[in-house]
């Protein structure tokens, strides 16, 4: 084995070892290298989608699209998903789908991740994505491209599959929070990621996880906005804004006028350039 691709193996090892260990010693954090987006679902517009494109390599990205969280019966529409894509100035563009572990694990099913600057989950059912992809070679992959440098997004269930706890992943009904799968991908740590939060109603939903589950940070994103994770900090973009629920309050105008709940039924927001740390769990003031 060459010199250099034994070092680059160990040091991903290596990397992947630390995300582990921190999601047993219940630490949230994101991924040392690569970037993470995480989108609340709704139309990402030219904000997101073009942060997605820059760290992909610009006109140079090569990017993976799964669609799997809304596939039924293997039928994809890949002309119109394609479509969506290439509007935002991708040409470079591999559509990946399976159901099946065993698929997932096969060298020329991964050859496209391994090529790939950066994926994209789509939206849909979370579960299907864990179904297909968790814990496979392909699943491996993923961490390696963050290894490298690209980039993963994901939209709606695209967004909750990269954390760690699967937050709605129950494969009869959306409405419940804690269901039959309840593992994600796991690209950042110790954490549960909800979306349409505010389109929805769903601020209070996050809370269901949190009473079971006091460890987890829960993070909350509305349509039309997203959380860039670079390493333990993110930063929000995009039209609306983020919940954060970290069992402390934070607000521009302070706190010391206001009558809080309970910290276990409290959370805030934060909007579009605002910055937090994951493993400190703390806004970052400028």
């Amino acid at each position: 084995m060459n010199r250099f691709v034994f070092i680059f193996l160990f040091l991903a090892l290596t990397l992947q070892s630390i995300h582990v260990k921190a999601q047993e010693n219940n630490i949230t954090q994101g991924y040392k290298n690569g970037t993470l987006i995480l989108i609340g679902g709704g139309k990402a517009g030219k904000q997101i989608m073009g942060k997605f494109k820059e760290l992909a390599g610009g006109d140079s990205a090569k990017i993976v699209v799964i669609p799997t969280a809304y596939v039924l019966n293997n039928e994809i529409d890949s002309l119109r998903l394609r479509a969506s894509f290439e509007k935002h100035g991708f040409t470079n563009i591999t559509i990946l789908h399976t159901s099946d572990t065993a698929e997932a694990n096969k060298d020329d099913f991964i050859k496209p991740i391994k090529e790939a600057t950066g994926i994209f989950f789509t939206g849909g059912r979370q579960w299907r994505i864990a179904d297909g992809f968790l814990n496979t070679k392909a699943h491996d992959e993923m961490f390696k491209l963050l290894d490298r440098g690209g980039v993963i997004a994901g939209s709606s269930a695209g967004a909750t599959i990269q954390g760690s706890y699967l937050a709605r992943g129950d494969s009869k009904n959306n409405q419940i929070m804690m269901g039959d799968h309840e593992v994600g991908l796991g690209f950042i740590s110790n954490i549960a990621v909800d979306q349409h939060v505010i389109a929805r109603n769903r601020q209070f939903d996050m809370f269901t996880i949190l009473k079971n589950k006091p460890e987890l940070l829960g993070i909350g994103i509305d349509e039309s906005t997203a959380i860039v994770v670079k390493g333990d900090v993110f930063k929000v973009i995009g039209r609306s804004y983020v919940i954060i629920y970290d069992s402390s309050f934070w607000s521009r105008e302070g706190s010391k006028l206001k009558k809080l709940p309970n910290k276990n039924a409290m959370f805030y927001y934060l909007r579009s350039g605002d910055r937090y740390n994951l493993r400190e769990r703390k806004v970052i003031e400028e």
